[in-house]
């Protein structure tokens, strides 16, 4: 028996809740990334920040992901204490402290970065035999789908 196409729109729904609710929980998860400190995902993220953002200051950082000086200040020193980071005085504005990564805090970089590539492979070899037209299609989807989901939270 042939499902109906509104049953089948609502069982994608369901495995994408179950998809996203995955991704979530592992994305949680605290790792090590290669040394011996374990690091949350609100640390790596920052590690990564001030990686791809070479010499960025707290400033800096709080306006690039939208956050507090404060919020930032805390995971700064969390990071070393960790051994991770490290601050340096600006050599264009000595009154400021630019933020760099030890040789732990690129190993653990670098460890991310190859979890991220790990996740490109993952998906890029389940597509590995859909047509152009497909991946085109689930491309433009998901694309719609982020720019909508903000008004999802709107729902009383």
């Amino acid at each position: 028996m042939m499902m109906k196409n509104g049953e089948n729109k609502n069982k994608i729904s369901y495995t994408l809740l179950r998809v996203v609710w995955k991704l979530f929980e592992a994305d949680r998860k605290s790792r090590f990334y290669g040394t011996d400190k374990e690091l949350f995902e609100a640390e790596i993220h920052m590690i990564k920040a001030i990686k791809d953002n070479e010499g960025i200051h707290v400033t800096g950082l709080a306006q690039l992901l939208g956050v507090t000086k404060g919020a930032v200040s805390q995971i700064i020193m969390k990071l070393q204490k960790k051994g991770m980071i490290i601050k340096e005085t600006d050599p264009n504005n000595l009154s400021r402290l630019v933020l760099k990564l030890t040789s732990t805090g690129e190993i653990a970089y670098s460890n991310h970065e190859k979890l991220h590539q790990a996740f490109d492979d993952l998906v890029n070899d389940t597509l590995k035999d859909a047509s152009d037209e497909n991946v085109e299609f689930l491309g433009a989807f998901l694309s719609s789908l982020e720019n909508n989901i903000d008004y999802f939270g709107d729902i009383e």
